[in-house]
């Protein structure tokens, strides 16, 4: 094999991060809660607990009241900027070292942590009322003094709680009673899980037979519950009553689980306590929320470094250019303290400030309404997106299924036509003899049958092969009895494991054969003509990932006869079913349509062959070893040579606007990989409709592996397709990470798109991980469910979308939006410019800085190298503050082009993903900038002063402020009404000032003729090349920008 790849075990590297993978706080160990062990819960008595539990409160802060201001204070200082100026201030109180007043320095620094501070402030406190709304949930709980009300943070482990429907679950409890008549109750797991499919869980049998909720605390009983963990699929335990005769024990499973965070569905529930706070399930599958910091943070804390070096340098050249004379050390320190202006503090607020107003403009978007900034520190992290990683259900999917087609093999009907298969139930009921060829002729199947038959027998399969339950409720006129009794159609809802199964239901009951009631062993249809069909429930198989099909065998009460209905995929069916020349093609061209197809079959037993089967399926489930295998075996004995009735074509319908926000995305350089926790087709189903995977694109399934050696075949055959989507499931996901973890993100890498399907959260949280520590690039993760917090919190940065699923997600991210297709205005519009503004922002208020250093610079010496301020007092706080601060803060409102461009053209976001607005080529072309316009200052006011050290200062320090304001004027691209105003406030501000800055400037030398043509030639000759460079640049070489504006 020429094309193997050289495949190694991969050596994972440890992680430095602070995280921990159950999700609990590194100090839980301390507490006493750091030891899971499994437990004994006495039913309604908390007190009999045998250890300590953790409360039962949702806790997304980053900071408590006590380590909030050293965390923030630790957070600002941990990086090298702010260190070095609070060493820079603390030095000034030793008498050697100080070269002013100590508010030049202290009042800087001071209003760079107030305003900073009063920004974490702001979001820990609307974080915490978040929280203490969530916490606040009132919930019944049953204790001997009748029921009580109790907040969601109270509730203890051990306290029987009851749960009305579509109320979410407060903690982890076992299921012990339900309202429902049939004994069972239907889950909404999508935020725990972020599957769309209901799940039945059944109560604990001998509990679910008290007369009344209120006997479970007159007995004696208690559960055994393993210790807390991250799977949330699976479930050990044991219920035992001690007081029975005989004492009761039944076994506990994922059945009889109520895990926190999923909503009851279906009538009222009871159940008790066995986990809380940090140990239920779904806390343990969400990563604690970490401080983010941008990468264009990272990138200014690297600069500010190479200006530090350009300090050290400068001042050891001073010194070293005085032979180190006398105490050289000291004036190495003052030198450090006379350029620290090198490294300017003003760009720490100027970008923090800059950061508050693109949150604010992001808000404030009426093109994105309900748009939410919950991380305003990092909203430029939108502009530099390279992987975006969404999830499918309710994020890309309404979760809405529509039935769209079925098909006979030589006919189909659409949405068009669907009144002609009405006509033709409507036909096979008022027919007397409408099913008499299928059912007294054996050989029947076998004779061409009429269209009319063929219509009806499609129909009546859908109708009995599912899970589905109709559940009657008050529609305010006719109470629940008596819609029950009467199967009224107003009062009817449908509940099942999943959307599809609904969805074929509802359309059954559209042309005519409506499923009017349901319980464990029975089911009944109602005709087009009202009469009640009743069917005995002999079997069910239900769907599995693995077997992809499920089936049902039911007994007709009025004809006796027993039949096997099937429908599953098309991979699994077409070996099933009878030979035919068109199922494959059909499920192609459906599938192509975006359609979720599948196949439904039937097969007719006598009475001998299922009493044969059953036999033979009961010893099987009896058996200990290889049950599972054993059980499918027998069943498989059935699936031979069914007859093949219909195709059914349902569409989960997409959220507004995918399809042209994916394709703005993909054109924008954004490689899009889906991660949900749905079924492998849905997913490759839904990701075809999306266009996502585009319709000439070749796809990948990576097949099932559960060894090293498959997962090196199955590696080998994926390296050898080219530009083809990856679709893979969680199970071969993670062997393939823990053997071949940097080969497979390499190949995966190179795809247009991925799909990973049957992902659990954490397995969404380590692939955001790995791509950002494989490639170095910047993620974005969206989803709406609980299930994608994790996912949400790892990512650079996190998008919420609030929908059907709830707030969970919306509110742990760092961006919450209404819709998805809003994602696209995002990061066009609002991601680019903040973007391209920070760093235009960034690099002017490092250039002003460098100016103020350069002309210092030159002062020393042509000095002797005096180590004596040029600049004293307020005019150096007023030149980076009222004389500079408004017309270069002005730079967040300048944008290159209209948004309106931004979204027709989002090929220009793939020039930002290089991060050339901010590189060291921009950074050098500023610093020489800075250096030639403070030489020509500086220079240009000695050659031009008369007699008087205050004229130098007068002339050099007026055509420092006329430079600084005549180069924003050169920066900006789009002028904004405010730019200008910031123009001529700080002009104006400047000229004011002169009146009160006589100790520094001679106001009587400012008036003279003398000092305005100087300082008019000083500022032309410091501007005006670079103006005549600007014009020649824009004609001859003008950026991808300028010419979509002109």
């Amino acid at each position: 094999m020429t094309d193997n790849i050289p495949l190694q075990p991969v050596r994972r590297p440890k992680r430095h991060d602070g995280k921990h993978r159950n999700g609990c706080c590194p100090w839980s160990r301390c507490c006493g809660m750091g030891d899971f062990r499994p437990r004994t819960v006495w039913l309604g008595h908390p007190e009999k607990r045998e250890q300590r539990y953790p409360r039962n409160v949702i806790n997304n802060q980053k900071y408590n009241f006590f380590t909030f201001l050293p965390g923030v204070l630790f957070n600002q200082f941990k990086y090298f900027f702010n260190l070095y100026f609070l060493l820079l201030a603390c030095s000034q109180f030793v008498k050697e070292l100080r070269l002013g007043a100590l508010y030049t320095y202290w009042v800087p620094l001071g209003l760079v942590l107030i305003i900073t501070i009063m920004r974490e402030a702001v979001e820990e406190i609307r974080c915490y009322l978040r929280d203490k709304e969530v916490n606040s949930q009132i919930y019944s709980k049953l204790s001997t003094r009748g029921t009580v009300k109790v907040k969601s943070s109270g509730i203890q482990v051990g306290d029987l709680i009851i749960v009305e429907k579509n109320q979410r679950v407060p903690a982890d409890m076992i299921f012990l009673r339900t309202s429902e008549r049939n004994g069972s109750c239907f889950l909404r797991t999508d935020q725990l899980d972020g599957e769309t499919d209901w799940k039945l869980r059944l109560p604990v049998a001998c509990t679910q037979r008290l007369p009344t909720a209120a006997d479970l605390l007159q007995i004696r009983s208690y559960v055994y519950a393993e210790e807390p963990n991250i799977d949330i699929h699976n479930f050990i335990g044991t219920f035992t009553r001690e007081d029975g005769d005989p004492p009761a024990n039944e076994s506990l499973s994922i059945e009889n689980t109520l895990w926190a965070s999923t909503v009851v569905a279906s009538g009222t529930v009871v159940g008790v306590v066995i986990y809380t706070g940090k140990e239920l399930r779904s806390v343990m599958n969400t990563s604690n929320p970490r401080h983010k910091v941008g990468l264009f943070d990272l990138e200014v804390n690297c600069l500010t470094k190479i200006l530090f070096g350009a300090l050290v340098v400068v001042s050891l050249v001073m010194v070293a250019l005085q032979h180190f004379a006398g105490r050289w050390y000291l004036q190495i320190f003052r030198f450090l303290l006379l350029f620290s202006h090198i490294v300017p503090i003003s760009l720490r607020v100027n970008l923090d400030m800059g950061k508050m107003v693109f949150s604010w403009m992001i808000k404030k978007d009426s093109k994105i309404p309900g748009t939410v900034v919950r991380a305003s520190t990092i909203p430029e992290q939108l502009g530099r997106i390279s992987y975006l990683l969404t999830d499918k259900t309710g994020t890309l999917t309404q979760n809405e299924m529509v039935f769209r087609r079925l098909h006979l093999g030589t006919v189909a009907y659409g949405m068009d036509s669907m009144d002609e298969v009405q006509s033709h139930v409507f036909s096979a009921y008022t027919q007397p003899t409408h099913d008499a060829p299928a059912s007294r002729a054996p050989a029947a199947t076998k004779v061409r049958k009429s269209i009319i038959s063929r219509v009806h027998e499609a129909v009546k399969a859908i109708a009995l092969v599912h899970n589905v339950t109709p559940v009657y409720e008050s529609n305010g006129v006719t109470d629940q009895a008596e819609a029950e009794q009467h199967y009224e159609d107003t009062c009817r809802v449908y509940q099942a494991s999943s959307p599809d199964e609904v969805s074929l239901v509802q359309w059954t009951e559209s042309v005519g054969l409506t499923l009017v009631g349901r319980d464990q062993s029975s089911m009944q249809l109602r005709t087009p003509t009202g009469q009640i069909l009743n069917f005995t429930i002999l079997q069910i198989f239900p769907f599995t990932y693995e077997s992809k099909r499920m089936g049902i065998i039911v007994r007709d009460e009025s004809t006796g006869e027993i039949t096997f209905y099937m429908k599953g995929a098309d991979v699994v069916m077409a070996g099933i079913v009878q030979y035919n020349d068109w199922l494959e093609e059909e499920c192609g061209n459906m599938a192509r349509e975006g359609l979720r197809v599948l196949v439904v079959s039937k097969k007719s037993l006598t009475e001998e062959q299922y009493q044969d089967f059953e036999a033979r399926y009961v010893q099987a489930k009896l058996s200990v070893h290889d049950r599972s295998l054993k059980v499918a075996t027998v069943i498989e004995s059935l699936e031979m040579e069914m007859e093949l009735l219909c195709l059914t074509g349902v569409e989960d319908q997409l959220q507004t606007d995918v399809r042209p926000t994916l394709e703005i995305l993909r054109n924008a350089g954004i490689k899009v990989w889906m991660l949900t926790g749905d079924k492998l087709e849905t997913a490759t189903c839904t990701a075809k409709n999306a266009h996502l995977i585009t319709r000439n694109q070749d796809i990948h399934i990576f097949r099932p592996v559960t060894t090293r050696g498959e997962a090196h075949l199955e590696l080998n055959a994926f390296r050898r397709k080219h530009d083809c989507a990856l679709v893979i499931s969680g199970d071969s996901l993670e062997v393939c990470l823990k053997y071949y973890e940097y080969e497979f993100m390499e190949l995966a890498c190179q795809c247009p798109a991925v799909v990973c399907c049957r992902c659990t959260p954490t397995q969404k949280a380590q692939i955001v991980r790995l791509l950002q520590e494989r490639t170095g690039k910047l993620t974005c993760a969206v989803g709406d469910g609980g299930n994608d917090v994790s996912m949400i919190q790892e990512a650079d940065c996190g998008v919420g979308v609030e929908g059907k699923e709830g707030k969970q997600a919306s509110l742990a991210a760092d961006f919450s939006v209404t819709q998805f297709k809003h994602l696209g205005r995002l990061l066009m519009v609002h991601g680019r410019n903040s973007y391209k503004r920070s760093a235009a922002l960034s690099q002017f208020v490092i250039h002003r800085s460098l100016c103020i250093s350069t002309m210092q610079a030159v002062f020393s010496s042509v000095f002797y190298f005096a180590s004596v301020p040029l600049y004293q007092g307020f005019l150096i706080i007023g030149y980076s503050t009222i004389y500079t601060m408004f017309p270069v803060f002005s730079l967040v409102l300048d944008k290159d082009v209209k948004s309106e461009v931004a979204m027709l053209y989002p090929e220009l976001y793939k020039d930002l993903l290089k991060g050339r607005p901010l590189s060291f080529k921009t950074f050098l072309i500023w610093v020489l900038i800075s250096i030639y316009q403070g030489s020509i200052i500086m220079y240009g006011a000695l050659l031009l002063f008369e007699s008087e050290f205050v004229h130098i200062v007068a002339i050099s320090f007026t055509s420092l402020i006329l430079t600084e304001l005549l180069m924003v004027a050169l920066t900006i691209q789009t002028w904004h009404w405010l730019m200008i105003v910031g123009e001529l406030l700080s002009l104006a501000c400047y000229v004011a000032s002169l009146v009160f800055l006589h100790e520094f400037i001679d106001v009587y030398f400012i008036a003279t003729v003398s000092f305005l043509w100087k300082v008019t030639v000083i500022t032309l000759v410091s501007c005006l090349p670079l103006y005549i460079l600007k014009y020649l640049r824009r004609r001859f070489s003008p950026p991808n920008y300028s010419k979509l504006t002109s």
